[in-house]
């Protein structure tokens, strides 16, 4: 009986072998685009050689949800060392496209980032200066204003992309209230969320969206919302 039990679990765990290798083949594919985008091949494959590597990530389908937020009352230092309030932030007059990611990252965030960077580069001027880029990292207590700084350098950022740091205290508050804390950083989702002006709902969108699907949503919500 032990026998049979353990020829059924291995053959099970045979059969998930194959579906886990294809997602991970996947993301991996999908971070070495990215990264090498923007950076030199010969670093690549330092970049992708960390702890965060053998993080088991299942890479979700694209969703769309509307949702009300509460922006929290918390304190966060901007990438330029200068501590502001996200509400501010926030509500400046610019439309926000918001995403949380950690520098020492190897997988979702490299995505991610590099597709906020091919959003911005896609944007019109005129369209560009309307909106405002906020990267909030989820591991506040590595991440520095001059790590975000680089970190942003790196993506190319521009103006209108600001990367923020602070406590974990208030950190975790800003994932909690836009409901993408996970508990550890290693668990993180890609998640990212846009708003046309305060008052407005978000616009939700989980999983790996591309600049092009990214462009159209903003666009969109910009102009239904005039």
């Amino acid at each position: 009986m032990r026998q049979d039990r353990a020829r059924v679990w291995l053959d099970g765990a045979a059969d998930r072998s194959p579906r886990l290798a294809q997602r991970r083949a996947a993301l991996a594919l999908l971070t070495a685009t990215a990264l090498a985008a923007l950076r030199p091949a010969r670093g690549l494959a330092a970049e992708m050689h960390d702890a965060h590597a053998g993080h088991r990530h299942v890479i979700p389908d694209l969703s769309r949800t509307l949702a009300d937020y509460m922006v929290p009352d918390v304190k966060l230092v901007r990438d330029d060392g200068k501590t502001v309030a996200l509400g501010k932030e926030l509500d400046d007059g610019r439309a926000v496209v918001l995403s949380f990611i950690y520098t020492s990252c190897t997988t979702v965030c490299p995505v991610t980032s590099a597709t906020l960077s091919q959003l911005q580069q896609q944007l019109g001027p005129s369209e560009r200066e309307g909106v405002h880029f906020v990267s909030i990292s989820i591991d506040p207590e590595y991440d520095t204003p001059a790590r975000l700084y680089e970190y942003g350098k790196r993506f190319h950022a521009g103006p209108q992309w600001q990367h923020y740091t602070g406590t974990l205290a208030a950190s975790q508050t800003a994932q909690r209230a836009f409901n993408v804390y996970r508990g550890d950083k290693m668990n993180h989702v890609p998640t990212t969320l846009m708003r046309a002006k305060p008052g407005d709902r978000w616009v939700r969108l989980d999983g790996f969206a591309t600049a092009d699907q990214l462009l159209a949503e903003l666009r969109g919500i910009c102009t239904t919302s005039r």
